[in-house]
This record gives C-alpha cells, structure tokens and sequence, in this order.
C-alpha cells in the first residue's frame, strides 16, 4: 500500500513568502507533502495569488460575513476538514485561531513566530527585540495552543543582532531564517519524527 503525502492547510494575512518557501520546497521534494488550500483572511493577499500559480484552492474568507469569531473559525475548519488536511500551518496569519480549529486538529496546528520564545510574544515580536537591546533574537516554530505563542517548541534558530540593524535589515535576515526553517520543521512532521513529552518536542533520529 502506497502511503500518501502528508496534507497541509496553510493560513496566511499578507505577501505569503514563508507559504512560497513551502510550496518550493514541496515541488522539490526538500519537503515530502503538499499544501492543500491556502486560506486568507485578506482577499488583497499576494499569497493568494502565490498559491494559485501553482494550481493550489485559494481561499479568501470574509470576516465580516460571519456574526462571532465562532463561526468565522468553523468556517476555516470545515475548509481545512474538506481538503483533508493533517495538519494546519499558520505562516503569517495575524489573527487568533480559535478553539473550532485548535479542537479539531489537537497537536497538529503549526505557527511560526519571529522570535526566539518565550521572548518577544505578539504580532511586533522582531521591533521590540530591536528596541529592548538584546543581541540576539532568532525564529521559532511550534505547535500552537490555546494560549497565544506558548505552544511547546519544535525548532529554534537564533539571528544575531548588529549594532547598525535597523527594523528592516533585522526584518530581512528572520526572514531568511523563516523561509528555511519552516519547511525544515514541517519535514520533521512528514517524517513522523515529532513527539510532544510534555511541555517539550522530542525529535526522533531519522529513520
């Protein structure tokens, strides 16, 4: 019997550049899965437009055409249902993810944050460790809970902070690390090498 490949639901805000480097490194085989759908809560979204251009279901849902967060979030989660996701990957999406989604998919909701929790939580993670003078800041990847940016952690890389940084040379180097870390932690996913013990990830050797 053949196994197939690991199904990702990918939730995105804006340009999708960490939804790029997936969908690169997918079509390499970097990445032994696929992306399933995109989902948006921005219509404008480039990342959008990123997964159409690769034959991907892009979908914009209106938060306005629902009357709770409640069932804006079990409309994200019968997308994610319908497309038969395993797992779902917030890559810059800028909005709570509720317990409609979190439930049915327990353990298996990933978000990438730009800095190296616990430091620096919330959506201006890489200003404020600009602005507090720490030297180094770096990337995170982990499972996301019910408390925001707590989930335990799966991967880590630390980017040194220069004297001369300024928001966007600092932004531009996280991204560097965002787009290769990513796909690196997602591959861990598809290789079943992943175990939560805990507060802590266990990554297994590779088989």
């Amino acid at each position: 019997m053949i196994q197939r490949k690991l199904r990702f639901g990918v939730l995105i805000s804006g340009s999708g550049t960490n939804l790029q480097a997936v969908i690169d490194a997918c079509e390499s085989g970097a990445l032994d899965a696929e992306v399933a759908v995109v989902i948006s809560n921005h219509d404008a979204a480039r990342g959008l437009v990123r997964a159409r251009e690769h034959g991907i279901d892009a979908v914009w849902i209106d938060r306005g055409a629902y009357a709770s967060p409640r069932l804006y979030n079990a409309a994200i989660r019968d997308i994610l249902r319908d497309h038969v996701c395993d797992y779902v990957v917030m890559a810059g999406y800028m909005r709570l993810l509720g317990h409609e989604v979190l439930d049915f998919f327990p353990n298996r909701v990933i978000n990438l944050h730009p800095a190296l929790l616990p430091s620096f939580p919330g959506a201006n993670s890489i200003q404020d460790a600009l602005e507090h003078g720490v030297k180094v800041t770096g990337v995170t990847v982990h499972f996301a809970n019910e408390e925001f940016d707590k989930g335990p952690i799966i991967a880590q890389e630390a980017v040194v902070i220069a004297e001369d940084d300024t928001l966007a040379s600092l932004e531009a180097r996280i991204h560097e690390v965002e787009h290769r870390i990513l796909p690196a932690a997602l591959q861990l996913l598809a290789e079943d090498r992943v175990e939560i013990v805990g507060r802590k990830v266990r990554i297994a050797p590779k088989r």
